[in-house]
């Protein structure tokens, strides 16, 4: 099956494109790009070198994929941008490649950006996340899988979100928001656990309350997070979701966030 490519379209003849797409005028695709099967690519795209893209994405007018990286290490090396399958990324989206040729911007499956959100080098997205207008994610970060960002959101350099997060409209942060948490507020802190996510992902209700005592210990309790862990990994009963919270604090370069 062969693809729907508008003849007004300008892609490089080393490009490769899969079977099913649809193209449409005044697309730009240079020479290192990979285009999976069954994406749609609207006017006014430009995908650049190095941007490898699997099935069944969708990518609205006026986006970049495979920008430059904004950093000033950047010294014109080979990067690379990695985009799975099944993303909506709709207009004006900008996601960097990486800075170094060792390394990948990588944004995973089922993923939606809306309008204006602009991804920068490095930076690793997993799976279902929602990123709302305007957010902004710079260099180095790391996302887990169904986060939801809300509007108007910045992530400052090198700082991790883990799963099924939630960052409020207009947040913006500098440490490492732990995983099934509401973050928010000026400056940004813990907004209690984030249950209507956990209840979506199937996460058990007595699950879900091993978690809000295991951050009652994080953000309410008079130790240090230190202390925290140690607490919650003596009092709170053991499971995946409790295991995720110590190692993703215990792994934090950063810090966490603290109480609102």
């Amino acid at each position: 099956m062969s693809s729907d490519i508008s003849p007004k379209a300008e892609i490089s003849p080393k490009a490769k494109i899969g079977d099913g797409c649809k193209i449409f005028p005044f697309v730009y695709i240079e020479d290192d790009v990979e285009i999976g099967d069954n994406c749609v690519i609207f006017p006014f795209v430009s995908i650049l070198s190095g941007t490898k893209m699997g099935k069944d994405n969708k990518v609205h007018q006026c986006t970049v994929l495979g920008a430059q990286p904004q950093d000033f290490a950047f010294t014109g090396e080979k990067t690379q941008l990695i985009i799975g399958n099944n993303n909506i990324i709709r207009e004006n989206v900008v996601i960097n490649r990486a800075t170094h040729s060792d390394g990948q911007t990588v944004i995973g499956n089922d993923n939606f950006l809306m309008e204006g959100t602009h991804i920068s080098h490095d930076t690793k997205i997993g799976n279902r996340n929602v990123f709302g207008y305007g957010t902004k994610i710079a260099g180095d970060c790391e996302i887990g899988n169904g986060v939801i960002f809300s509007s108007s959101v910045i992530e400052n350099a090198g700082t991790r979100v883990g799963n099924l997060a939630m960052i409020q409209a207009g947040t913006t942060f500098s440490k490492d928001v732990p995983p099934f948490i509401i973050a928010g507020g000026t400056p940004v802190g813990y907004g209690g656990p984030n249950n209507t996510m956990m209840t979506a992902w199937n996460i058990d209700e007595k699950i879900q309350k091993h978690v809000a005592n295991a951050y009652r210990l994080v953000f309410h309790g008079q130790n240090s997070v230190f202390d925290a862990v140690l607490q919650i990994n003596d009092q709170v009963p053991d499971s995946t979701e409790i295991r995720s919270i110590v190692d993703f604090i215990n792994a934090s370069q950063k810090g966490i966030i603290s109480k609102m």
